[in-house]
């Protein structure tokens, strides 16, 4: 009966047009984003900085994906706008550590200097520090799902770490497994986890049921690994111009990389593969999920 009712139901759903603009939702996030900096960092130096890291600019597809995941699964995007916020905290923390001379040694992010390079060192890492508690303050902000973000958003800033650990020290990986699986296996935690979260915090803060949970964290795990895949291309193949930020450094310094492994024409195939993948998991979504499919065309098509 009740998969009769869904299936009644959902092309109503289906055919009311999102009223939400990818600018008006981005629109939306930058403010929660200000005022979330303004009521949990305390001293004016420390949130000084954090303001550079998280407002400097970004597309923030992670918190993007957990409106429109909320969105496609029949819920109010607002509701899931503290969500998408502590996603995009904890994005901004790892990219502060990971510019860091320790780690990447990068110069350049978005454009312009680096957190480090914009503010001493040691409060560049104490500002990442305090963007991931500010993230979990932020998901803990959310009156109905605060336990549940906020066990997203650690579990996603645990593996991202694991992957991150695996990435950059050679002692930590198995090398006797396959190259290809080594890659994925460092990937899906280091980039991946936290965009699969995204979408499953977006099901959350919809109060999907087990269906459409499933579907939607299938469209993440898919999405996680294909947005790497197309870093991955840019990083070999485009100019710093393009890209942000300093390219070829991967290869420069070793890294598992899926064009590495794979090669250019064998890294875009697998972003087609997982693209449809993506899509499919949608199915039975119907119209609703038409800014998924979007999305899915958008992040895989960064490579043209």
């Amino acid at each position: 009966m009740l998969a009769v009712v869904r299936a009644i139901a959902r092309p109503t759903l289906a055919h009311m047009p999102s009223p939400h603009t990818d600018d008006a939702l981005r629109a939306m996030v930058e403010s929660r984003l200000a005022r979330a900096i303004d009521s949990h960092i305390a001293v004016p130096r420390l949130a000084e900085a954090c303001r550079y890291a998280v407002l400097g600019g970004g597309k923030r597809i992670r918190p993007l994906i957990t409106m429109r995941c909320c969105e496609a699964c029949g819920g109010d995007v607002s509701r899931a706008l503290d969500g998408a916020c502590a996603v995009e905290l904890v994005h901004a923390f790892s990219l502060a550590h990971d510019d860091l001379p320790a780690l990447d040694n990068d110069d350049v992010r978005r454009g312009r200097p680096t957190l480090h390079r914009a503010f001493p060192e040691s409060l560049a890492i104490l500002a990442g520090d305090a963007l991931f508690a500010a993230a979990l303050a932020v998901a803990m902000d959310d009156p109905h799902h605060g336990p549940a973000l906020c066990a997203e958003v650690v579990g996603a800033s645990l593996a991202m770490i694991d992957g991150q650990v695996m990435d950059t020290l050679p002692e930590a990986r198995d090398d006797s497994i396959d190259p290809a699986a080594l890659v994925e296996q460092i990937h899906s935690r280091k980039t991946g986890a936290l965009i699969a979260a995204s979408a499953r915090m977006g099901a959350v803060c919809a109060d999907v049921g087990p269906e459409d949970a499933k579907a939607i964290a299938s469209w993440g795990t898919a999405i996680g690994l294909m947005f790497q895949i197309v870093d991955d291309w840019i990083d070999a193949t485009q100019p710093a111009s393009r890209a942000g930020k300093a390219t070829g450094k991967d290869q420069a310094a070793g890294k598992s990389t899926w064009v590495g492994t794979l090669g250019v024409a064998g890294a875009v195939a697998h972003v087609d593969r997982l693209a449809r993948e993506a899509n499919a998991a949608l199915h039975g979504l119907g119209d609703g999920a038409a800014n998924l499919r979007r999305m899915t065309s958008e992040l895989a098509g960064r490579r043209h």
